[in-house]
């Protein structure tokens, strides 16, 4: 170990949504003189306005700084900043492999959740040293005895190594920097020996094409060097070699232990993927770094522009943000109902919002997203899998030997009252128990299997308000079973509306087939005939509704005279009315396929 290496620190901080991760990282940086009143804002990390508004961290970032420490030395940190949701986790494991340590955060108000603990194991995998930080002690419910139990029983940490403080307040921050210098260890690694970095993350700049941010745990990389990415098998010439510290800062080289970015000319960020390993071309490293894999999209729905027009400026949207998005995936859907546009795919739903948010604000589009469907596989009768992303894929079911669908599982914490209200949401989900943890005499953690088909069509909402916001929950994929799947078709006037149709478990048919068709009744318009609104699997209808016609009354002008003359005019209307049905198409309005596709 080089006398560089001894005193440097790389670290990450972890926490459950909202627990104050951001805003620790300012104070860091505040403290370390990084940003001053001039350069100072909250969120300093986040770089986009989503992030901001929400309070979330979607892109991971960081920022290397001086610190000098009461022992004398100057050490240098590297403070890896990783996104907060369950949809990044992948983007979270590649981060704390760039560490040899990390700040849990848990708040004190609020005490351990779902994702301090899924954050926790995956810090634990990588072997990282662990420090329990205790955050918003200035807040009134604040119980850091609570607090302190929980770590030492829930999380298995110990307690005399956690530190209570307030970032936003700054109370005992500096005692965290002093913390990391004594508690993390410093990086390991041979500076001769041929290179080996992490790429943790990159994102599309347009001067300078790709910056992909590394951590180098063996050798050296330079300006000039020419570099192979092993996930891809390409190679590029390195343009430029620096750290990052809020802004890019060049510098001659990055050496074994150091976190920083470099510029290669990468036109694409698809060819320096998340997780991949960069190596010299000339003298590889024999072994990759472990752990990397594509991100695959688990989430698929259509996104159409509402206005037909702006078809051309979407397709243009989505490829630009496809440079800064290597997870996104997306080819060109045509819809009989809302025209042409994309079907995509996502990490999660609160990826789904994101794209679609940043799509309408940075290009000012109108979009329309249909109902997200997961990708299920069918074995047909000669024993082929197809992958069913699309509705519109879903074979016909005469050749249908059996159908899968993806599996979670689910950890929910929530306080004990809440216990029986969430097991029969979790009942009524198809939900299988598998475990009940109480981690104190109030909080409880229980373990689900559950179709992830159901997670994303309406649990989450369902599971804040029956637990009134206490309740937390992550999870993660564990692989496809057998489940019986139909393809729920709505007919309006006897026509398929193929932007309607989905994918769901034969149990829950019925239901979903009448909530649509009930929707679509209040919604479509009357005509001047007789509409049918159906649902169907298959030939079977399922559930029924006709939108009354409108009527002119025609026997106004009678006045008296024989029945006959009425009937003879009713008949002549009836026979009118028949003709009109058969050539008669029905519009949907827009405000109809926005409502449905929020039931």
């Amino acid at each position: 170990m080089n006398q560089k290496q001894k005193f440097t620190r790389n670290f990450s901080i972890i926490a459950h949504i909202d627990h104050g991760k951001s805003t620790l990282a300012d104070r860091l940086l505040e403290l370390t003189m990084v940003t001053n009143s001039r350069t100072k804002k909250d969120q300093i990390l986040d770089s986009m306005d989503i992030e901001r508004e929400r309070g979330i961290t979607i892109k991971a970032n960081n920022a290397s700084f001086n610190f000098k420490s009461k022992d004398g030395n100057t050490y240098l940190f590297n403070l890896i900043d990783t996104p907060g949701h369950v949809d990044f986790n992948y983007e979270v494991s590649r981060s704390l492999k760039a560490c040899e340590g990390v700040l849990l955060i848990v708040d004190a108000s609020q005490g351990v959740e779902a994702q301090t603990l899924a954050n926790l194991y995956l810090a634990m995998e990588e072997n990282l040293k662990i420090i329990p930080i205790i955050n918003k002690i200035d807040l009134p419910g604040a119980d850091i005895p609570a607090s302190l139990k929980l770590i030492e029983n829930t999380l298995g940490l110990d307690p005399a190594e956690a530190i209570s403080i307030s970032a936003k307040t700054g109370q005992n921050v500096m005692e965290v920097l002093e913390a990391i210098t004594r508690l993390i260890p410093p990086p390991k690694g041979d500076y001769d020996a041929p290179l080996k970095a992490l790429i943790y993350d990159s994102y599309f700049d347009i001067y300078m094409g790709v910056v992909a941010k590394l951590r180098v745990f063996d050798g050296c990389i330079k300006k000039g060097d020419r570099i192979l990415l092993m996930g891809s098998q390409k190679d590029f010439f390195v343009t430029e070699v620096g750290i990052n510290q809020i802004g890019l800062i060049p510098g001659e080289k990055l050496e074994a232990g150091e976190v920083g970015y470099i510029a290669a000319g990468i036109k694409k960020v698809a060819d320096a993927r998340t997780g991949d390993t960069i190596t010299l071309f000339d003298n590889p490293t024999p072994k990759a770094i472990q752990g990397y894999k594509e991100a695959k999209p688990m989430v698929f729905s259509g996104l159409f522009p509402i206005n037909g027009e702006q078809f051309d400026e979407l397709a243009e949207a989505i490829e630009k943000l496809k440079l800064n998005d290597a997870a996104l995936i997306y080819e060109r859907e045509n819809s009989a109902a809302l025209g042409f546009g994309f079907r995509v795919g996502y990490l999660g739903l609160l990826h789904m919002e994101i794209v679609q948010e940043r799509l309408e604000r940075e290009f000012n589009l109108e979009l329309l997203t249909t109902a997200p469907s997961v990708k299920y596989k069918v074995i047909n009768t000669k024993n082929e899998v197809l992958e069913v992303d699309n509705p519109s894929k879903f074979p016909d079911p005469t050749s249908i030997e059996r159908t899968e669908e993806p599996y979670v599982k689910a950890r929910i914490i929530c306080p004990s009252s809440y216990l029986g209200s969430i097991m029969s949401l979790v009942v009524e989900k198809r939900g299988t128990h598998v475990d009940t943890i109480y981690l104190d005499q109030d909080k409880v953690e229980m373990i689900y299997e559950i179709p992830f088909t159901e997670l994303i069509y309406e649990f989450y909402d369902k599971l804040k308000s029956i637990s009134r916001g206490y309740a937390s929950l992550d999870y993660e994929q564990i692989g496809y079973r057998v489940s019986q799947l139909v393809k729920l078709d709505i007919m309006v006037n006897s026509e398929p509306v193929d932007a309607l149709s989905t994918i769901v478990h034969k149990s829950k048919a019925d239901a979903r087939g009448r909530s649509i068709i009930e929707k679509l009744k209040e919604l479509i318009p009357k005509q001047q005939f007789a509409i049918a609104i159906q649902a169907g699997i298959g030939s079977r209808i399922i559930a029924r509704e006709n939108i009354s016609a409108l009527r002119k009354n025609v026997t106004a002008k009678c006045y008296g005279g024989d029945i006959s003359r009425k009937r003879k005019l009713l008949e002549k209307q009836k026979e009118g009315k028949k003709r009109m049905k058969q050539f008669g198409s029905v519009e949907i309005p827009q405000e109809a396929f926005l409502a449905v596709l929020k039931t």
